[in-house]
């Protein structure tokens, strides 16, 4: 009996020493929100405008003849997006973010963001994404589509859509500038993704501008990343309360 007793005594204390049981010691601890790593009050901003110096590429036709539910989706002719360019040269579809000096934990934001496949084109073509957020695939349009993202450092997925208002969530485990895709069906259409494992990102409209508000007070190093045109670096110093202006010219033809 009393080897018994011995025995079960201990086991009750290694469970206890392992974390087990219904004590207070033993509960696993709560989820806690990460802190910010800065004062908010003190946060600053930067600004920018991208542009083109010299002649565009120009922008050749998309075909949709192959599949006759997409040609009769548009009434003019449409164009590829690999160079979009504005009045005065502004730069659309650049991945301008910071790329080093950025610390601290980011959860990912709960609302997903959406890649719309409408008029059998990606929407939008430039996109950026926070690392565990969602991405919500749409199929908007009556006909087949697949999307099929290529990562480097993420895993590789390939699915398809054959009807409208499908939708498909995906995630993002790891950083990387950037994740292509393309649909296998339509040839034409291509988008990316810039994936982070921060908030601090921004893409050009046609207006070539952007702003990443929020900022902690720092120096970093920001990059903005164009399809065609390549990529540019800058070094920038933010204070308390500044906003910064960084501006970025990519040469033509």
């Amino acid at each position: 009996m009393k080897k018994i007793v011995l025995i079960a005594f201990f086991a009750l204390a290694l469970v206890a020493a392992c974390g087990g049981g219904d004590g207070e010691e033993a509960s696993a601890p709560a989820a806690v929100a990460a802190a910010p790593a800065f004062d908010p009050a003190t946060a600053g901003a930067m600004t920018g405008t991208v542009t083109l110096e010299g002649e565009a590429p120009e922008m050749s036709t998309i075909q949709m003849s192959a599949d006759p539910n997409c040609a009769r989706l548009h009434s003019e002719t449409v164009t590829n997006e690999f160079v979009v360019v504005g009045e005065g040269g502004t730069l659309a579809n650049a991945f301008v973010y910071i790329k080093s000096g950025i610390e601290g934990n980011f959860p990912p934001p709960s609302e997903p963001v959406v890649l719309n496949q409408e008029g059998c084109l990606y929407s939008p073509h430039v996109m950026g994404i926070q690392v565990g957020q969602t991405l919500q695939v749409v199929n908007s349009d009556e006909t087949l589509h697949n999307i099929h993202a290529m990562p480097k450092n993420n895993k590789e997925f390939n699915i398809g859509q054959p009807i409208k208002g499908l939708k498909t969530e995906k995630t993002f485990d790891n950083v990387e500038i950037m994740v292509p895709f393309k649909c296998d069906v339509h040839k034409w259409m291509n988008s990316y993704a810039g994936v982070l494992d921060h908030p601090y990102f921004a893409v050009t409209g046609v207006d070539g501008s952007f702003n990443i508000p929020d900022l902690p007070p720092g120096d970093y190093v920001v990059e903005v990343w164009h399809e065609r045109l390549g990529t540019q670096e800058m070094n920038i110093t933010v204070g308390e309360k500044e906003t910064v202006e960084a501006n970025f010219a990519f040469s033509g033809e």
